[in-house]
């Protein structure tokens, strides 16, 4: 499962796992979302639908990293080093544009590729 996020120009790809939450996000496209800076390292964004991390591994996340953190229900893309944390689940890794996370606003456009 190959998904597209379109932001200020840009394109970033990423490459889902096959843990549940990843299959239920990739079901809820395609979505045009708000994009929110969290710390100094992520960029998040919440799907209209939580997601089912049965069979979904944790995360330790660093760059590139796309992950689920299921006590907000928000998707996380991270830019930098961040390690791991419960409740933090791994759904995919970047596969090209990983360096335009980092200056993602307002709304994206998250599509199936």
């Amino acid at each position: 499962m190959i998904i597209s996020i379109q932001a200020n120009g840009e394109t970033t790809i990423f490459e889902l796992n096959d843990g549940n939450a990843a299959k239920e996000l990739y079901e809820q496209l395609p979505l045009a979302v708000d994009v929110e800076d969290y710390s100094s390292n992520e960029k998040i964004f919440y799907p209209p639908q939580k997601l089912d991390t049965t069979n979904t591994p944790l995360a330790n996340a660093r760059f590139g990293t796309l992950a689920y953190y299921a006590p907000w229900g928000d998707v996380v893309m991270f830019y930098d080093s961040f390690g791991s944390v419960g409740g933090l689940y791994e759904l995919g890794y970047v596969i090209s544009g990983g360096e335009h996370i980092k200056n993602m606003s307002g709304t994206i456009q998250i599509n199936k590729v």
